[in-house]
C-alpha cells in the first residue's frame, strides 16, 4: 500500500525503556519512516544507534541534544543525527511535540543508552517491548567506558530550511536538500501544477504533504493526497504527482546509492 495516514495506524512505543513517544511506523526495504509523538515534558534521555537519522518537526517545540549541541527547534528546522551520535529529542514544557523520523535499515529502530555498549545484534522492537512489559530491562549493563557513542567532532547538525512552521510559501519552486550518507532529505515548495514524474524511480522514498493539495499516482494506484498525507515509493516504482490548485509545500526522505549497495551486498 503507498499511501498512508498516521491517525489511522497503530501507534507504537519502539524503544519503551529510553523513550515516551509513541507513533505509526513504516518499514521500506532500505529505510524505516515513523511519525514520533511525544507529551509536553516528556522525551528521550541520551542514546545512540550505528544507523543514520533524520528528523523533520511537524508541530510544536522540541528540545534537541545532538552530540554536546542543544538547540530548541521547531518546522522549518531540520535534524541530522549521524550514525552512533548522542542525541535526545524531547517535548518543551508549554506543549507536545510531533516529528518525522527516517532511519536506514542497516540497524533496527532500537536505540542504545547513552552509558551502554552496543549489543553483538540488533534486538527488535518486538524483543525490547516484550521485556520492558515482563518487567525486565531490555538494555545491557552500565558500561560508561564501552559505550560507542559520539560526543566530540559532529559539527553543526541543524539545518534551518524555512522560517518556521507558518512560513509563506515560496513565489516559485523552491527545493531544499540535505545529503547524508545513507539518506537524503528534500524540502519542497511548489505552485500549483507542477509536475513530477519518474518512470521507475531510482531509490526508495517516504514523502509527507505538509499544506497544500496534489494528485499522485504510485504503480498505477491514484490518490487525491493534502496535509497529513504519506506516501511510500519504492525504489522502481513508477510514480507522479503533479500540484493542484493551492501552493503546496512537502518533504521527502530518500535512499543513497551507498545505502542500497549496504543492504543487497
Amino acid at each position: 500500500m503507498p499511501y498512508y495516514r498516521f491517525e489511522n495506524m497503530e501507534q507504537l512505543r519502539t524503544n519503551p525503556h529510553l523513550s515516551s513517544g509513541k507513533g505509526a511506523v513504516v518499514n521500506g526495504k532500505f529505510l524505516t519512516l515513523r511519525n514520533n509523538n511525544k507529551d509536553a515534558g516528556t522525551g528521550s534521555q541520551l542514546h545512540y544507534h550505528p544507523n543514520e537519522l533524520m528528523i523533520y518537526p511537524i508541530s510544536g517545540k522540541i528540545n534537541s541534544v545532538v552530540g554536546k549541541d542543544q538547540r530548541i527547534v521547531e518546522a522549518g528546522t531540520f535534524v541530522h543525527v549521524p550514525p552512533n551520535a548522542r542525541h535526545s529529542m524531547k517535548a518543551c514544557e508549554d506543549g507536545p511535540i510531533s516529528y518525522l523520523y527516517c532511519k536506514d535499515n542497516t540497524w533496527t529502530l532500537a536505540g542504545i543508552a547513552a552509558d551502554e555498549a552496543p549489543p553483538d545484534e540488533a534486538p527488535s522492537i518486538d524483543e525490547l517491548t516484550a521485556k520492558h512489559d515482563a518487567g525486565i530491562y531490555p538494555g545491557k549493563e552500565k558500561m560508561p567506558e564501552a559505550s560507542e557513542a559520539v560526543v566530540e567532532g559532529l559539527n553543526n547538525c541543524f539545518y534551518q530550511l524555512s522560517e518556521g512552521p507558518d512560513a509563506p510559501t515560496q513565489s516559485t519552486r523552491a527545493i531544499k536538500i540535505i545529503e547524508g550518507h545513507r539518506i537524503n532529505f528534500v524540502l519542497v515548495d511548489s505552485p500549483d501544477g507542477k509536475l513530477e514524474k519518474m518512470s521507475a524511480a531510482p531509490h526508495e522514498r517516504f514523502m509527507y504533504i505538509m499544506s497544500g493539495a496534489a494528485d499522485s499516482e504510485i504503480e498505477g494506484e491514484k490518490k487525491s493526497v493534502g496535509s497529513g498525507d504519506l506516501l511510500h515509493v519504492p525504489k522502481g516504482s513508477s510514480y507522479s504527482l503533479v500540484t493542484k490548485v493551492e501552493p503546496t509545500r512537502y518533504c521527502y526522505f530518500e535512499s543513497t546509492d551507498f545505502l542500497e549497495a549496504q543492504i543487497e551486498e
